[in-house]
């Protein structure tokens, strides 16, 4: 019998990859996508092990579950980081800063 490819390893996968760069969006993209990857993995892994034999495309399974944790994690920390930037300078504060530092760029390039 022909193995087949593993339902949603490569979903798995790209939704991993694009966890990890999506986590500067304010961290929630990165939440969102890692949290669906784990879903769709845990699914795969479990159709996987049920019979191992009949499907390829696990280590994309893992892979993507791995990168999915990783981007899991930045995001968390990056939303920690935003909700610590607001409490210690609020949100008038923020806001100073960013223009200061667009002012600072706009009079040097």
């Amino acid at each position: 019998m022909e193995q087949q490819t593993l339902p949603n390893s490569q979903a798995v996968l790209i939704l991993g990859i694009l966890s990890i760069p999506l986590c500067c969006c304010y961290g929630i993209p990165a939440l969102v996508l890692g949290i669906i990857a784990i879903v769709l993995a845990k699914k795969a892994t479990a159709l996987h092990n049920e019979n191992p034999e009949m499907y390829k495309g696990f280590q994309n399974v893992k892979t993507g579950k791995i990168l999915a944790i990783i981007g899991i994690s930045l995001g968390v920390i990056y939303i920690i980081i935003n909700i610590a930037m607001i409490a210690i300078y609020g949100f008038d504060g923020l806001q100073e800063m960013q223009q200061e530092m667009l002012q600072q760029y706009n009079l040097e390039g």
